[in-house]
This record gives C-alpha cells, structure tokens and sequence, in this order.
C-alpha cells in the first residue's frame, strides 16, 4: 500500500469550506462558540434552539464570518419539531455534513431529594435530544454515504461527583454509550460519531456553582490544569471531530477537561 503522505489533502485536512452544519443549542454559550469556530473554517451554521430570537445573536456573528446561517426553533427531545429542522434544513442548503448535538439541560440536587420529573427532564433532554437528531441527520448521512457526527458528553460521564449529578452524570453517560452504539452501527456508511466531554466550564447557566466559593474550591482539585474552561476551549475539538482530519477517528469521547479525568 502507498505510504506516501499527501501533503494537498494535509494542507486542507481541517477545511470545512462548502459543507453545512447543523448546531443544536445554538443560543447556548458552548453551541454559539462552536457554531463561530466551524464558521470560521468555512462551514454554513444552522442552530436549534427553542425560540429564534435567542438565537439571533449566534446567527449574526456566523454572518459577520461571511458564513450562510439559519435559525430554527426546535425542541430536540421532541421527535416532529427535529424532522421539521432536519427538512428545514435540506430545504434551504440542499445538503447536510455535520451535526453537533450540544442543547442539553443540567438540575442538580441530593439524589435522596431528586424530583422524578426533573430526573426525567434531564434525561429527556441529553438522551432523547441527542438520539432524535442523530436519528434523523444519521438518515441523510446513510443516503450519501458519509458525515460527521458530535455529541456533547461530560466529564460527569466519566466519574462522580458531590454536587448533586445523580441526573446530569446519568444523562452523559447514556450519551457516551449512544455514541459508541452509532458509531459500531454507523462506520460501514462511513458515518463519524464522536463526542466532545468537558469539564465545567465559565457560562451563564454555571455561573452560580463557579461563584461558589466552596463549590469552585471542589471543581479546581479535580482540574490538573487549575481552571475552569471558557467556551473558545472546545472549538478545536469540534473543529477536529467535524473536518477530514478526523476520518479514521469513531466511537471516541474526546475529554477537553484540563487533565480530570487523568487521574
């Protein structure tokens, strides 16, 4: 087999230039920040999210990239409004190549104290809202034979934690194994599926449990790194995970936690 490195294909291996992609929790700080980085490597955005005026702003920063964005309502744990999206979507770009499933939804309480329909609340969303657009865009993919799929897990996902993720923590590693199922199901229509895990990270629906002072004092023993991550910490991953430079990576939870689950 030729070994010869093909430094054309290297030189673009992270160009997304043309393709489409579709963020869910587009109006969330991590969504937003990852529907700019694919922006900025060529791609078209569209985001999800439950109402269009959130959503404003993550639209008006892809155009000032002088990227095509579009935004669509869409609960994702509900299975008619991710079919109207996902057509929503073919109808305006006429193409799909990347999905990123990022709305997701964090209650934290005792576990002894955990209110059934807020466990469910969680579930539905993080499970359900990840399974539903992988379903319907994991439809498209098979059709055309390829595309790229990124989940959003969590560090919870890896190990426990005293702050009350009885639900959340549940919630990712359901995510986690959903992604190594789509991934075994999906390699032979060359179908990616791969997942970005954070650890907690500086945004508006984090900023209470950050501003703890005890609370930080127990995240920041378990970050190697000593920080909290902002946003801009997870566009490289997802660059990666949605680009060419990714082709022969699947199944895999890509941890950007600054060293936790290291040990």
């Amino acid at each position: 087999m030729d070994q010869t490195v093909n430094l054309d294909y290297v030189k673009k291996m992270f160009d997304l230039s043309g393709k489409v992609a579709i963020v869910t929790g587009g109006s969330g700080a991590i969504g937003e920040a990852i529907a700019q980085g694919l922006a900025a490597y060529g791609a078209n955005i569209v985001v999800t999210g439950r109402t269009v005026k959130t959503l404003e702003a993550a639209v008006k920063k892809v155009e000032e990239l002088g990227r095509k964005a579009l935004a669509i309502p869409c609960d994702v744990a509900n299975e008619e409004d991710v079919i109207r999206a996902v057509d929503q979507t073919m109808k305006t770009f006429g193409r799909v190549d990347i999905l990123v499933t990022v709305a997701g939804l964090a209650i934290r309480h005792p576990a002894e104290d955990f209110v059934i329909e807020d466990f469910s609340k969680v579930m539905d969303v993080n499970v359900r809202g990840t399974f539903l657009p992988c379903k319907h865009v994991g439809k498209i993919f098979k059709a055309q034979g390829y595309g790229k799929i990124v989940t959003i897990s969590s560090v919870r996902a890896f190990a426990g934690h005293p702050g009350g993720y009885a639900a959340y923590g549940t919630s990712k590693g359901a995510v986690n194994l959903l992604t190594k199922q789509l991934a075994t199901e999906w390699a032979k229509y060359h179908i990616n599926v791969n997942s970005i895990g954070p650890c907690i990270a500086w945004t508006p629906l984090t900023q209470e449990v950050l501003d703890n002072k005890e609370l930080y004092k127990i995240f920041m023993s378990r970050i190697p790194l000593g920080r909290a991550a902002v946003t801009q910490d997870f566009i490289g991953a997802a660059v990666y995970l949605s680009s060419p430079a990714s082709d022969f990576v699947t199944g895999q939870i890509l941890y950007v936690d600054g060293g936790t689950t290291a040990g």
